[in-house]
């Protein structure tokens, strides 16, 4: 059983709906349940309105991730907006050498799904010329980690030497630094600590772009110093929370600086969206995954999710679901008040990497589980698995296989494995992994938690656990700085 987009994007469920899974009756006893929560996501998706939203600062406040596939005048994504984000692109790749992206969570998170899937492991490698003139790209911020600082600081420094010697010039580095408020402590930490130490260098010119609150009425921190500094800004969009931001200026801006198509990325996020407007379950790929991952938490004790996607270079796609699902879903409260503590328990793993870690606690551990699988059908580059040895018959005998169908194949292994134990497991299909395909299933995972919310009766945009940590932290972290004179 599988539900099919005209795109080629494919979600089977065969493994998780039917005899011994999440049943019809489930479905059709939840069925008014599932009435009112596609009601209250179409109302979201034409208002903005969410029934009992409030900000962290406890005033209403519209949810507007579902806007930002469409590109229109108006919109949070316009014309022009996208046009000035493909011409500062322009500008990177004319002029910058070495851009440093900093931020945290949504800020962080969805980017790197871009550049792991668009870039890979070893761009930072090659050379320009190799990279189609596009400049290294660098993550930091993400944690406050002095010595990863260091590291990245010493690798600047040495690249400015090099091209001292070898071409006679100054190394240009671009600093985006990714806060709503400028406040946040972990980003602003390493943006400070990175921009001080590359002013002190002499061969380093150094370009600083504030993506955060546009207000200027009540501008925020970094906002106010974007405006003294002459800093270029992109828009932090009021309505958009940070798990949902790589569609807006937070994921693009860094996007177009290793030259990603960021216009069919939206593109696949409103064909996603455009199939989700269907009433119908089983014809709605967001509405159907809610349901049948609510159910089977909820009836069949399901409550931790795997997400494992079948390549490398999508395990970031894992860890920015980790976000989107816990803060989006583990709650304390449902809207009435009551405690429910709701939520799945979100986990990263990697196909095959992890059928030789986690598969045995999958395979036979508690049957708590749900296995969500992602795969890629045709991947841009393969090879032949070649008979190197062929006197070794054990090795000779896979030789010939090319790697996507051995990958393939592993995957197909792991999942009538788990469905042959009673463990249940579903599968993303993407036919390439390409701009397009990416937008899609990112914008699937993104409003399936919205119908969830629903269904759970939960504020599926809030995180009020995140602020409890944050009023512990941040007194203390103050303390730190001050000198002992000052008490």
């Amino acid at each position: 059983m599988h539900l099919a987009l005209a795109s080629g994007f494919k979600f089977d469920y065969t493994n998780l709906f039917g005899e011994g899974k999440v049943t019809e009756d489930d479905v059709r006893e939840l069925r008014p349940v599932i009435e009112k929560a596609h009601a209250a996501v179409m109302h979201m998706r034409e208002t903005g309105e969410v029934r009992g939203h409030l900000s962290k600062d406890g005033m209403p406040e519209k949810v507007l991730f579902s806007k930002l596939p469409y590109v229109s005048d108006g919109n949070l994504n316009s014309p022009e907006s996208i046009a000035r984000l493909k011409k500062f692109g322009e500008k990177v790749h004319d002029e910058a050498d070495v851009v440093v992206s900093f931020g945290i969570g949504g800020s962080y998170l969805g980017g790197r799904v871009l550049f792991d899937t668009s870039c890979g492991e070893f761009w930072n490698l090659r050379t320009k010329k190799q990279r189609g003139g596009w400049p290294e790209f660098w993550f930091s911020g993400n944690n406050i980690d002095p010595q990863r600082t260091k590291d990245l600081l010493e690798h600047i420094r040495f690249s400015a030497e090099k091209k001292r010697t070898h071409e006679g010039g100054r190394l240009t580095v671009f600093l985006i630094v990714i806060s709503k408020s400028g406040s946040t402590f972990d980003t602003m930490s390493a943006f400070m600590v990175v921009l001080d130490e590359l002013r002190k260098s002499e061969n380093i010119d150094i370009r600083v772009v504030a993506v955060t609150d546009p207000s200027t009425e009540k501008p925020t921190l970094l906002k106010k110093l974007a405006e003294e500094q002459g800093w270029e800004t992109f828009a932090v969009p009021d309505g958009v929370g940070g798990r949902f931001s790589v569609f807006s200026e937070v994921g693009l801006t860094a996007a177009v600086c290793f030259g990603y198509d960021i216009e069919a990325f939206l593109a696949g996020a409103r064909g996603m969206d455009e199939a989700c407007i269907t009433p119908e379950l089983f014809e709605n790929p967001a509405m159907l995954n809610a349901v049948l991952k609510f159910l089977a938490s909820e009836k069949h004790g399901r409550d931790i999710e795997v997400l494992m996607p079948y390549g490398d270079y999508l395990k970031s796609l894992s860890e920015w679901y980790i976000q989107l699902l816990a803060e989006s879903l583990g709650k304390t409260y449902n809207r009435r008040g009551e405690k429910v503590y709701y939520g799945r328990t979100p986990i990263v793993a990697v196909g095959t990497t992890d059928m030789h870690a986690q598969t045995q606690q999958h395979q036979e551990g508690r049957l708590n589980k749900v296995v969500q699988f992602v795969r890629v059908e045709k991947w841009k580059n393969d090879f032949e698995i070649p008979n190197v040895f062929p006197s070794v018959e054990k090795l000779a005998s896979f030789s010939g296989a090319a790697m996507s169908s051995a990958l393939e194949t592993a995957r197909e292994a792991n999942e009538e494995a788990l469905s042959g134990n009673h463990r249940f497991n579903a599968l993303f299909s993407m036919p390439e992994l390409t701009p397009y395909h990416l937008g899609e299933l990112m914008y699937l995972l993104a409003l399936s938690v919205a119908y969830e919310g629903e269904l759970a009766d939960v504020d599926a945009f809030d995180q009020p656990g995140v602020e409890v940590y944050k009023k512990i932290m941040g007194p203390r972290i103050a303390a730190l700085g001050r000198k002992p004179s000052e008490g």
